[in-house]
């Protein structure tokens, strides 16, 4: 199987498996879902959702988050790692959001990479799921079944984000990385697939006895 057959697989079976694609992390708006994003960064979804309702009730905007200072983000956000850092993030991001933005989260990834906190893969996340722009962010599932898929030699980060938006069509990006992701988390995980055991790995290579090592993200 050819590498565009394998792509055309995954696109078709992964809509058919995940016809609807929610946001996994909750918001009301970009500045939110940006936030949100930044303190996903080496954190699972569901943890970062247990502490925004209190953090958005209290620095749902810009200004608000300012106000409130590192040093009272930062009980709110404890039960995250990396929460010293992230708290010292968010009020320079907003503050940097009203200084600089008119208290708007900015459309271009030049802008946004350049708030802090914010990585390229953010970036990614805000401009697809916040202003529906063309962009493939890539996070530690989509990095490692692009490896099992064939889809990608896995180099690095940025080489699979690039062989992926070679392969498929831009008006399937935002639902497909958050379909790769869903299907990453449940059935070809780390450790319960190793590019041999879930349908997908199967089905585009039957003939595989060996699991492979995928280079991490």
């Amino acid at each position: 199987m050819r590498k565009a057959e394998r792509a055309a697989y995954v696109d078709k079976r992964l809509a058919e498996l995940y016809p609807l694609t929610p946001i996994p992390l909750d918001h009301v708006d970009p500045f939110t879902l940006l936030v949100a994003v930044v303190l996903s960064a080496q954190c699972t979804d569901k943890m970062v959702n247990r502490v925004t309702p209190e953090l958005f009730r209290v620095g749902g905007t810009p200004r608000k988050m300012r106000a409130l200072g590192a040093d009272k983000i930062l009980p709110i956000i404890r039960p995250l790692g990396l929460a010293p850092r992230k708290s010292i993030a968010l009020y320079e991001l907003a503050g940097r959001l009203l200084d600089d933005f008119h208290g708007e989260v900015p459309q271009t990834f030049e802008a946004l990479e350049s708030l802090p906190g914010v990585g390229h893969k953010t970036a990614s996340v805000v401009m697809s799921q916040a202003f529906g722009l063309p962009a493939f962010p890539v996070d530690t599932h989509i990095h490692r079944l692009a490896q099992r898929w064939g889809l990608s030699s896995g180099k690095n980060v940025q080489q699979t984000e690039a062989d992926l938006k070679r392969l498929f069509s831009p008006t399937r990006w935002h639902d497909l990385h958050l379909q790769i992701i869903f299907y990453g988390r449940e059935h070809c995980t780390a450790r319960a697939c190793d590019g041999t055991k879930c349908q997908i790995c199967r089905h585009l290579y039957p003939r595989r006895r060996r699991g492979i090592v995928t280079r991490k993200a």
